[in-house]
């Protein structure tokens, strides 16, 4: 009966965690957003708590422009949103941000960086197949496809194979990564032992999961994959087993093909690697395929929640700041999810319309749970997972290097050019910002600035020569030619920040560069690193 515990992992999560009774889920034909506002709604008002106003328009256009496009929008961007008057003007920003070409660039570096952590944020072909895939708007379940099953010849799956490519060589890495990335499931502490803390997980989840995986190695040109094979394992107690292939929920595959290669078997794979090295092409495909088997059965109704669940919870937490679960990778009975209705709703209304993300994250982001403003009215802040309060979010690399190349930059420079031509300014401004965002690291749940990040920041001459010149076209130049300081003064903070200076802002600021008369560009200059170094610059808030 263990092995079918997390089979009923979905109803223990839709537990009301008061009563102990199972609550019906929204109805389906309810809109994302709607569904999202009422049962937050709903429990913040069980708790008992007030929660923080919405934003203001200025604040939502910065967060909602770096969520979707990884920047800050423009001086222009921000007057024209905040200056209309129309009651849609939301959904026709979102959907404008949702259709740029910088939306796809910017959401393949998340899921690059999620892929691959440990991964060159100076190129890959990974970010290329996502970027891609992305721009087509491939459906999530497609993407499982073409990453577990990939295919160098098909150039539109170009990149694809990178996800296993940099984990031929270590089998249990490529389980867990594989189980953690799409399942939302960590099973390595069940590698040595059954799960001391987690019933769900045992050595039979493990390595059930590992015999779908386990044949998959470096067939010279890319991965590969055997016709047959075996995983053995030293159960707690007990003689050594073979493992049978299992997924996550404890549904088991009857494989006929599990047995061991002979020396003739293993004799003819490697000359067949050689020839595929020589020739460039991939090793033969097997008749029995277990990574597509693996594929196949985490897609079945029955399976497919966990695979439903884990995109939809990573999607939450890249937009909210953390997931429905926490940590990501720990999706078991053991620890429920803070909206269990919530989430049983999102994954079965992301499985029902296709795994359409762009359909989920626009649904995410009309949300009145995520206009929420990150400021509030006292210093009692109510718990997190209620988000009653929007949560603080350091900005990636790629996001921070970009934005500072936009607040550097002379508005008139970006705002007028038409729409084909802003595109292109703002791809240049990427594609010259990846050099910087590649010296900053990559922020984790604990964020901290580094040192690194910060001696770059504090004392490095690139910095100086890149971002804080004042030749045509900078925002430094503009401010030097006005004549009032005040006036400058607001363009700098504008440009950064995408609002104006408050009263004492302006009044400090002003009286700076008014006691440097001799040096009025180089105080300009140290006007703008602070504000494009300090901490409202660095954040999504």
């Amino acid at each position: 009966m263990r092995t079918l515990r997390p089979i009923l992992t979905l109803a223990v999560c839709v537990l009301a965690a008061t009563t102990g009774r199972a609550q019906p889920l929204p109805p389906a034909d309810r809109p994302v957003e709607t569904v999202i506002d009422q049962t937050v709604e709903a429990a913040i008002v069980s708790a008992g708590v007030t929660p923080a106003s919405q934003t203001d328009d200025d604040t939502f256009i910065r967060r909602v422009t770096l969520d979707l496009v990884g920047r800050i929008p423009t001086a222009g961007e921000v007057d024209r949103y905040v200056s209309s008057t129309d009651p849609g003007k939301r959904a026709t920003l979102i959907d404008r941000l949702l259709a740029s070409p910088a939306y796809a660039r910017h959401q393949a570096e998340q899921f690059a960086t999620m892929f691959n952590p440990d991964g060159d944020r100076r190129g890959g072909t990974l970010r290329d197949y996502f970027t891609a895939a992305l721009k087509e708007n491939r459906p999530w379940d497609r993407i499982f496809r073409e990453l577990m099953l990939p295919d160098d010849a098909d150039p539109k799956l170009k990149g694809a194979s990178d996800f296993l490519r940099i984990r031929l060589t270590d089998a249990d890495r490529l389980t867990n990564d594989v189980s953690v990335a799409f399942f939302g499931v960590n099973v390595s502490c069940a590698q040595c032992h059954d799960h001391p803390l987690v019933k769900d997980w045992t050595q039979d989840h493990f390595f059930g999961m590992k015999a779908f995986l386990a044949r998959t190695y470096d067939g010279g040109t890319g991965p590969a994959e055997r016709g047959f094979g075996v995983v053995r394992f030293k159960p707690n107690k007990g003689a050594e087993k073979a493992a049978r292939m299992m997924f996550l929920t404890g549904a088991v595959v009857q494989d006929k093909t599990a047995r061991e290669m002979t020396r003739e078997e293993q004799k003819k794979e490697k000359e067949a690697t050689e020839e595929a090295k020589k020739a460039k092409k991939a090793p033969p495909k097997p008749a029995f395929s277990a990574r597509a088997k693996l594929v196949e059965v985490a897609l079945e109704k029955g399976n497919a929640d966990f695979f439903a669940r884990s995109i939809v919870n990573r999607m939450w937490h890249r937009f909210f700041g953390m997931g429905l679960v926490n940590p990501l990778d720990q999706m078991h009975s053991e620890n429920p999810p803070t909206h269990p209705e919530l989430l049983a709703w999102l994954a079965r209304d992301t499985a029902t319309h296709g795994y359409d993300l762009k359909r989920l994250i626009r649904g995410l982001v009309m949300s009145q749970a995520y206009s929420r403003n990150s400021r509030y009215s006292t210093e009692a802040i109510p718990d997190s997972k209620l988000f009653a309060v929007a949560r603080l979010r350091p900005l990636t690399p790629m996001q921070l290097a970009t934005s500072l190349r936009i607040a550097v930059t002379d508005p008139a420079g970006f705002d007028n050019l038409s729409g084909v031509e802003f595109e292109k300014r703002i791809d240049q401004a990427e594609g010259s910002a990846r050099s910087l965002a590649s010296l900053i690291a990559q922020p984790t749940e604990n964020f901290q600035i580094g040192v690194g990040e910060a001696l770059l920041f504090s004392n490095s001459d690139r910095i100086v020569r890149e971002f804080l010149a004042d030749g045509n076209g900078t925002v430094l130049a503009k401010a030097k030619a006005e004549k009032d300081p005040a006036g400058a003064i607001a363009l700098l903070v504008r440009a950064a920040y995408g609002r104006g200076p408050t009263v004492e802002e302006s009044q400090a600021l002003v009286a700076y560069v008014q006691k440097r008369p001799d040096r009025t560009a180089e105080a300009y200059r140290q006007v703008l690193w602070a504000l494009v170094t300090g901490p409202e610059f660095r954040f999504v808030y």
